[in-house]
């Protein structure tokens, strides 16, 4: 049965008991609580008394609901979007609704992870089915009390409404509802019913973020806390020999030094204290062998491209014989480099470790991960390892690895007291993790003005593309179809960042296919389509392909139209790109300008087909933030190494895009009832392939290598 919970204590929010039966005692922040400002022109009453529904749903007595969301909260709104769909199923309205941050908790919610585009994708049918069965409880309390059939009974929002005129509001029936069985099936609502799911909800952090209340992870304090910084190897490859603390020490506020594995931690009682100390630390430094430079690995990704793959990742029909059979053979190669995050808040934690338990708290994207890690390195049950979750400045895949938290861990097991791990700017840009520097080569055999084979080649440091990504288009749409992938390993630490290796992938192919329709005098959009209707009966028996080929066929056509491809202003320069990631088809034109010779990115119309839209205003900021990010590393980032260090530790020498140059972004959604896919990084992958294009168009000079700056400074 689920527990009732009343006369909640206000010194003990923030606290969360998990309760078996899925009744779940969850807390709230007054702060947040009490303004709305985007929804309602006053605050809300809150409640005496709160009754547990089930895990997500909490309903006050005065019919004010608490609905609690599970997932890490980047950037990408989920601390919104995902109540919104339990709302829906609960069918409350949205201006009585307060919104918190779920603990973790596995037991009580599944897949707690921010990354891959999933969050909505893999929560919807839970979020929906959480909402309906607290409906479906609220309607068996009113009918019992009533003694009718539930199913002379309807909900409108936060009311239950009897067959003979009667209603109850929820908090007049949620003290009844707690006590009530679950039941094992409920009536989901049909789509075309949805009230709130579709419609633009402001983002429910919003008066905390611009009021600068605490939020993030950095906002940790905690009686007794000390601050880390840390000092690591200076370059990849390197370990530590020895170190020499003394000055350290004598820094005002600094507390303790404590070296753990090849990094030494400086203990202070501010941020500035620990940073001073640690600049003030003196190391040696060894390594066992060479250290990696840029211009090494250039040299072995591209022997590793002319290596022969004896295990293709897809391999359809016969490339060779289409190779050997064709009128023209044409070969491409295109290079990335490495890449950092760069999140808007640094890498922090917060880790208090005693010998009974271990409790932390700060920004991360796999808190049950990185629970678990933690407890493996302390040599603790997971039950005695708390990590709770703080709303993020960021993250595109660097806080998927919890290694700042398992520092933290270290730290404040050896310290004995808790501490708050903090990076400067250049320790987040030089200690990893990044994007990894890859290279592709690209062949396509031409045959009687068709594209007869075709075969991909990836080589790339540490990391090779996902199982899935052969499955992607072009597969099925070209008889004779190979990808083949090798890695160098490397001491340079590497991991995923916003749309793993489709981020420069989708720049690559798009480009390549566009070249490709220029030699066949084709246009590029309609070779694109014909390609795809090649696909259609291929892709009905290939259980393997991932991407539906007419739902990219609608992207393209749906972006082509808004463009007005073909048919550009004057002065006006256009490029096409469209690609499928995260379970989510996007296309996109570019249109570029030419200012002094140089080519500008003055508009880029996106399509994208992501199933539902829950909240399109957040959907948008989404798909141009994913655009931006795309477009602005695409021309701008870059990451060398010489013997194992970065060329850049800090933003004077690394370049992102400006506010000056962001382009004006133009997004259409195609209207769907398919269940939601992923929508945090698709609408990437595309941006940078659509401005290549276009850049070709306004210059007649192809780019093969990313960032463009390099290219585009001899232009004109």
């Amino acid at each position: 049965m689920p527990t009732v919970q009343t006369h909640i204590n206000r010194r003990s929010f923030f606290k969360s008991t998990a309760v078996l039966g899925g009744g779940m005692l969850l807390g709230f922040n007054w702060l947040t609580a009490c303004k709305r400002p985007d929804e309602i022109a006053e605050a809300i009453e809150l409640p005496e008394e709160w009754f547990d529904i089930n895990a997500f749903i909490q309903i006050g007595e005065n019919g004010v609901v608490t609905i609690m969301s599970p997932n890490p909260e980047i950037g990408q709104n989920v601390k919104t979007s995902m109540p919104m769909i339990v709302a829906e199923e609960l069918d409350v309205a949205w201006t009585k609704v307060l919104v918190e941050q779920a603990p973790l908790n596995t037991d009580a919610f599944t897949r707690q992870v921010a990354g891959g585009s999933q969050s909505i994708r893999q929560s919807w049918e839970g979020l929906r089915k959480a909402g309906a069965t607290a409906r479906q409880m609220l309607v068996n309390a009113a009918a019992r009390r009533w003694e009718v059939a539930p199913a002379d009974c309807h909900t409108a929002e936060g009311l239950v409404k009897g067959p003979d005129g009667q209603e109850l509001s929820y908090g007049e029936l949620a003290a009844e509802a707690a006590l009530l069985d679950v039941p094992e099936e409920v009536q989901l609502k049909e789509k075309s019913d949805f009230r709130l799911i579709g419609s633009s909800r402001g983002n429910v952090d919003m008066d905390e973020i611009l009021s600068g209340k605490p939020l993030y992870g950095y906002d940790t304090r905690r009686e007794g806390m000390l601050y880390a910084c840390v000092l690591r190897p200076p370059a990849f490859g390197k370990k530590l020999a020895a170190f020499e603390d003394g000055a350290a020490r004598q820094v005002n506020g600094v507390r303790d030094v404590i070296r753990f594995g090849d990094k030494v931690a400086v203990l202070a009682d501010h941020t500035w204290a620990a940073m001073k100390g640690k600049e003030a630390l003196r190391a040696e430094w060894t390594a066992d062998g060479p250290l990696e430079s840029t211009a090494d690995h250039d040299r072995i990704l591209r022997e590793l491209l002319d290596k022969p793959s004896a295990e293709p990742l897809r391999n359809d029909g016969n490339v060779e014989q289409a190779f050997a059979q064709a009128d023209q053979v044409v070969e491409r190669i295109y290079e990335a480099p490495f890449l950092p995050h760069n999140c808007m808040e640094p890498m922090n934690f917060f880790a208090h470790v005693t010998e009974a338990k271990a409790e932390l708290l700060g920004p991360v994207q796999t808190p049950a991960r990185t629970r678990r890690e933690v407890a493996e390195l302390l040599g603790m049950e997971e039950s005695q390892v708390t990590v709770d979750m703080t709303r993020m400045g960021g993250g595109f895949g660097r806080r998927l690895y919890g290694d700042f938290a398992l520092e933290a861990a270290e730290i404040s097991q050896q310290a004995k007291k808790p501490i708050q791990l903090v990076y400067t700017r250049d320790d987040d840009m030089t200690a990893g993790i990044y994007r990894p520097a890859s290279k592709y080569k690209i062949q396509a055999s031409l045959k009687d003005g068709k594209i007869t084979g075709y075969r991909l080649t990836e080589a790339a440091i540490n990391s090779n593309m996902y199982g899935l990504i052969p499955n992607f288009f072009p597969a099925g749409a070209i008889a004779n179809y190979q990808v083949n992938a090798h890695k160098h390993d490397s001491p340079i630490t590497i991991g995923a960042w916003r749309a793993p290796y489709t981020n420069f992938l989708g720049f690559a192919e798009q480009s390549f296919f566009d070249e490709l329709a220029e030699m066949l005098e084709v246009d590029a959009v309609q070779l694109r389509l014909d390609l795809l209707e090649q696909a259609k009966p291929v892709a009905e028996q290939d259980e393997r392909i991932q991407y539906s080929p007419a739902r990219m066929q609608g992207v393209i056509r749906l972006a082509a139209e808004k463009g007005r491809w073909g048919k550009p202003a004057q002065g006006v320069y256009q490029g096409f790109s469209a690609y499928y990631s995260h379970n989510t088809h996007v296309a996109e034109l570019a249109e570029v300008v030419l200012r002094d010779g140089k080519p500008v990115v003055q508009k880029v119309v996106c399509a994208v087909d992501c199933g539902i839209v829950v909240n399109p205003d957040a959907a948008k900021n989404q798909v141009e933030g994913a655009i931006i990010d795309g477009l602005g590393h695409a021309m701008y980032g870059e990451l060398t190494f010489n013997e194992g260090i970065p060329s850049a530790s800090n933003f004077d020498r690394f370049r992102l895009i400006r506010s000056t140059e962001v382009p004006q972004i133009e997004t259409h959604f195609v209207e769907s009832d398919i269940d939601p896919t992923g929508l945090g990084e698709p609408a990437l992958p595309p941006a940078a392939g659509a401005v290549a294009n276009a850049f070709y168009r306004a210059t007649g000079q192809r780019l093969y290598k990313q960032p463009f700056l390099s290219a585009i400074k001899v232009m004109g």
